[in-house]
């Protein structure tokens, strides 16, 4: 990590005339000084006028304006890092709110989705290091090759076998997210490493594309697969023992498991699974701050049990135990979980009840006076009649499952109904904010998956409706493991991020506020959580770190990485990559 800001910095760079102008890190475009220009051969390769880094964010963000179609601006934006990554950055750091939908949402069909689904289509340059299933015999060499003479903080990798929205990509990438680590939280782009773990895909597409650039073969499972994920992680092990290894986008039947499988031997986290549940952690707690209530007094009707809806619950759950000290199987019982298959109830049967669910089983005694279906399947009305949740949170994609009657049973058994339609994209939330208002009569407190306006209420007042984004925790948490030096990312650490989120919620201070901080300070709600992140692993002992506490703060500032050009000088023995 930086230890001041990069334009505070003298590095010394062994890259000269077309190579230093052709590296991403290194390239300042005609921001090279006129002494810089000399020293590294770049005065006849450079126009003459000397540019200041605010002056080239100006015109590329004119450049950037003049491509109206939403796939146009991320391949330009694409091509920008692949020339300067300073450049790249300061203009999104600059342009946030409106530029993080074009780089980072997977849900949007018209931005990022689109640019990942047509992966092989637009395919100009590879980035990052790619592994696959055929090519296993050269992995250790091949991951050598990307590593060499590096420190690595950060690695994101991914099979792309369930991007949200838009489901197996086949190579996918994992690229965004890393750049996200960069952008709101300060990581390194030269200490990360994005891997694509090629092991086939069963989109049918795909494998019919001859462009596809990808192994063009059916999706390994079972232990071939999981030899070739553990033949990797261990490499990761091996080469890299403290850096952060973010899990993106793995199916259903692998997200939690690989989580489980390495969590205790190296610091992993799955954003999928433990992102998710920790914003949303931190968006209920901020609810309950506004009823004054605690996090013990709730019941939970969670609509979608897949990876999200589990790890939601198991972090809630978890939050529960550690911050109001009540007992796991009896914080167990205030989560009742429903998937296609109704209430998730004993009489279900093993088939019908996937792993992962088995301590949220409700006993079929408690429902015997609740009508069901002619499967015996209860539904999501009938549970929340006889529950009278008082947090009711959609990871379903079922648009419009939380109808009117849903809304109003629910506003029926309590004062301020939380309603959380996490679901992505927008036109698969499982209610409209403006809805679930008018029908609680302007008492709901609501949270959503993608942006959404604020609401009327019955006074003419507007109800900030928060975004439950995962880059406003995500980022920090790996920040902090990583400075740290954490061996795991323990579920306290998380927890202590989550706190320290939800204590800068707008609603905090204002109940018609958000719950949650504007995406637009996303930056600086990730430093805060960081400090937390990195506080509480030297407070528990996780840290390989011998800082003080009042020192983190001013630690984890100087550790970030800026995107700000330092000076140069020539040297044959200086820096390359």
């Amino acid at each position: 990590m930086t230890s001041v800001a990069d334009s505070q910095l003298t590095h010394r760079v062994s890259l000269h005339g077309e190579a230093i102008l052709t590296s991403p890190r290194w390239n300042k475009g005609t921001a090279f000084s006129i002494d810089e220009r000399k020293a590294f051969g770049l005065t006849g390769r450079l126009p003459f006028r000397v540019n200041t880094l605010d002056e080239q964010c100006d015109r590329a963000y004119d450049q950037l304006l003049s491509r109206e179609e939403p796939l146009r601006k991320n391949t330009f934006l694409q091509s920008l890092k692949d020339q300067n990554w300073v450049l790249y950055y300061a203009l999104l750091s600059r342009h946030l709110r409106e530029l993080i939908p074009i780089i980072y949402t997977p849900t949007e069909a018209s931005t990022l989705a689109e640019a990942i689904s047509n992966y092989s289509h637009l395919f100009r340059r590879s980035e990052g290091l790619y592994l696959t299933f055929p090519t296993q015999d050269s992995m250790e060499e091949d991951f050598i090759e990307q590593t060499r003479g590096r420190q690595i903080d950060l690695i994101v990798c991914s099979d792309a076998e369930q991007i949200l929205g838009i489901g197996d990509q086949g190579v996918g990438i994992s690229t965004a997210k890393s750049a996200i680590y960069t952008l709101l939280a300060g990581v390194d782009p030269g200490k990360a490493l994005s891997v694509t773990l090629d092991v086939g895909t069963d989109n049918e597409d795909l494998l019919n594309d001859h462009l596809y650039v990808g192994w063009p073969h059916k999706r390994v499972r079972g232990e071939e697969y999981d030899q070739f994920i553990d033949k990797f992680v261990q490499l990761v092990r091996k080469y890299h023992p403290h850096c952060l290894l973010h899990f993106e986008d793995f199916g259903v039947t692998n997200a939690k498991r690989l989580l489980d499988k390495y969590r205790d031997k190296h610091a992993v986290f799955n954003d999928d699974v433990q992102g998710t549940g920790a914003v949303t952690l931190a968006c209920i707690m901020s609810a309950v701050g506004v009823t004054k209530s605690k996090l013990a007094d709730q019941r939970f009707v969670v609509f979608g049990a897949g990876s999200a809806g589990l790890g939601i619950t198991r972090q809630l759950r978890d939050g529960m135990v550690a911050i109001d000290g009540v007992d796991q199987a009896e914080a167990n019982k205030r989560f009742f979980l429903i998937d296609r298959f109704g209430l998730i109830k004993a009489s279900l049967g093993a088939e019908k009840i996937r792993e992962g669910l088995q301590e949220f089983v409700r006993a079929d005694a408690e429902w015997a006076d609740v009508p069901a279906n002619e499967r015996g399947e209860i539904g999501l009305l009938e549970v929340v009649r006889k529950v009278r949740p008082t947090v009711l949170i959609g990871c379903s994609t079922r648009a419009g499952a939380f109808s009117e009657a849903v809304v109003r049973a629910m506003a029926q058994g309590t004062e301020r109904p939380i309603i959380l339609p996490l679901s992505n994209p927008s036109r698969l939330h499982e209610v409209t904010p403006q809805d679930a208002n008018d029908w609680t009569a302007g008492k709901a407190l609501l949270a959503t998956g993608s942006p959404f306006p604020p609401c009327k209420l019955p006074n003419g007042k507007e109800y900030v409706v928060a975004e439950c984004n995962n880059a406003l925790i995500y980022p920090g948490l790996g920040l902090g493991a990583v400075l740290a030096q954490a061996r795991t990312m323990t579920d306290t650490m998380i927890i202590a991020g989550a706190r320290r989120l939800a204590s800068l919620a707008p609603a905090l201070g204002d109940p018609d506020d958000a719950l949650l901080p504007d995406f637009g300070d996303a930056p600086a709600v990730n430093y805060e959580v960081a400090v937390a992140v990195v506080e509480q692993a030297i407070a528990e002992g996780s840290a390989g770190v011998g800082w003080a506490t009042d020192e983190v703060r001013a630690r984890v500032q100087e550790a970030q990485w800026k995107p700000l050009y330092g000076t140069y000088v020539y040297d044959p023995e200086g820096g390359r990559a």
